[in-house]
Order: structure tokens, then sequence, then C-alpha cells
């Protein structure tokens, strides 16, 4: 079944621009600028939309003004009113667990502890969709977990942040040309956030 709905997580809000909890937003605006579309706010949906032709055809993509932890709302009513099935969605959000320049596909699974998923798990009534998590993670692990993904982008992190974007577009790029299983294969193994040498 053909993916049709990408949707970024995060949160809403000049506060939160540039945060790590925001990967996701900054993921779609990437996808967005690719393909060429704009974002228009839709208040039936909670959210702001583009709407595009990817390499698969026909794109949907979806910023969630909900809040993090209510994203499933604004999901779902997309998915409702497009006539989407979960399998036709594709997520992309932070990973903590995920250093800096990792980025995993996954075709289902938990939540494991980010609400966002949760919610869309929630809303949607099935965690069967795709996911592309984007690593913010570091060692040793920050004592403080939401100061740290609320926090926005280091400086030397912000320099690294092009080619992670890049990375993104290409896996979601990659996932429509190529399958999931065949992308998975390809870019779960490789690392974006090294720095350029000098």
């Amino acid at each position: 079944m053909e993916l049709r709905l990408f949707v970024g997580l995060g949160n809403p809000g000049p506060q939160y621009t540039q945060t790590r909890h925001n990967a996701g937003f900054l993921a779609v605006d990437a996808l967005v600028k690719r393909w060429q579309c704009s974002w228009v706010e839709k208040s039936r949906f909670r959210g702001y939309l583009a709407e595009g032709a990817g390499p698969g055809g026909r794109a949907i993509l979806l910023k969630p003004t909900t809040y993090m932890n209510h994203s499933g709302q604004s999901v779902r009513a997309v998915a409702d009113y497009f006539r989407l099935l979960p399998a036709q969605v594709l997520v992309l959000y932070d990973e903590i667990a995920l250093p800096l320049g990792k980025i995993r596909l996954r075709p289902e699974g938990s939540a494991a502890g980010h609400n966002g998923i949760k919610s869309l798990i929630e809303h949607l009534g099935t965690n069967q969709f795709a996911r592309l998590r984007i690593g913010i993670g570091r060692e040793p692990p920050p004592p403080v977990l939401t100061n740290y993904v609320l926090g926005k982008f280091a400086l030397e992190e912000q320099e690294q942040l092009p080619a992670i974007l890049d990375g993104c577009v290409e896996a979601v790029e990659a996932v429509l040309a190529k399958g999931l299983e065949k992308a998975m294969s390809i870019y779960n193994a490789r690392n974006f956030g090294s720095p350029p040498d000098p």
C-alpha cells in the first residue's frame, strides 16, 4: 500500500523552534522544500497541511499544532478526511535513544516512551504505521531528559543538522522508490552526523 501522509511531530510556537523535540517538524519542512509545496494552516485538522507530488505520486504532509502529547487528534482528522489507512502513514520524530546523526526506519512498533507516538497509537487504534526516528541523543545521557529534549540544538549540533535532514529526505524518497525494507537496509546503518572534514 502506497504511503500518502507524512507527519512531522513537534510543538508549535517560536519558543520551540530549533529544539530537539521538534526534529520531526524540521524533517517535514525539508520534505516540503524538496517537493516544492507549501504549508497552509488548517483549523479543521489542527495543523499545517501541505499537498504536493513526491516520488511516489500525490503526497500529503502534516505538522500538528496540538502540541506533542495530542498529535494523534490531528493525524486522525487528516486520515479520516482523506480516507487514509494507518499503513499509508509515515511519522518522522525525535528519538533520544539514538545518537545525533543516526536515523531509523521501522514499519511499526510501540511508543517506547514517546508521547507523540503514544497519542497516534491511541487515536489511530493501532501501532501499524511506519516511522522514521531521528536521533537526538548523546553519551553520556543528559541528567534531565525533559530539559534536554525541549532545549535548542547546540551550535555544533546545528552545524550537523543540514546533513541529517538531507538524510531524512533521502530515506523517505528511498522508501517511496524502493520500499521500506530496502530503505531500512541502506539508511539504518548510515551516520549523517559527522561534521565535514576541515
